[in-house]
């Protein structure tokens, strides 16, 4: 499943990414790199669905 997300890079130069399921359900990562930026957003993602369970968009 493809899940939306952006990315951009702030006045820091550090690379952001965000993927928003729903108001209140979201997962951010950030790295020096757009594919460092997505692995950590990955990473977060995996966390909130160990932590919480498969969002309901997921399923």
């Amino acid at each position: 499943m493809l899940v939306p997300y952006t990315i951009e890079q702030d006045e820091d130069g550090v690379w952001c990414a965000r993927a928003v399921l729903r108001a209140g359900v979201s997962a951010h990562g950030e790295g020096d790199t757009p594919d460092a930026a997505l692995a950590d957003l990955r990473t977060a993602f995996a966390l909130l669905t160990e932590e919480f369970g498969s969002p309901a968009e997921l399923l």
